[in-house]
């Protein structure tokens, strides 16, 4: 799976649970909420005030 800004995070989970960890850091604690689930990575960084790029960094290098 290709994981880029515009990929919804409940895809990028089911691909790569291991992942949710940097989402818990960034400040998204409810990963299994419908928003959590279905916004994009970039909107999610937006609402929190993350860097995409430094969370997709993270999030290929598991």
């Amino acid at each position: 799976m290709d994981i880029t800004k515009d990929t919804i995070i409940g895809d990028i989970l089911d691909a790569k649970p291991q992942a949710a960890p940097f989402f818990m850091e960034m400040g998204m604690h409810c990963l299994g909420c419908p928003a959590a689930r279905s916004e994009t990575l970039a909107e999610a960084c937006q609402v929190h005030n993350v860097d995409p790029d430094t969370l997709l960094e993270k999030i290929s290098a598991v």
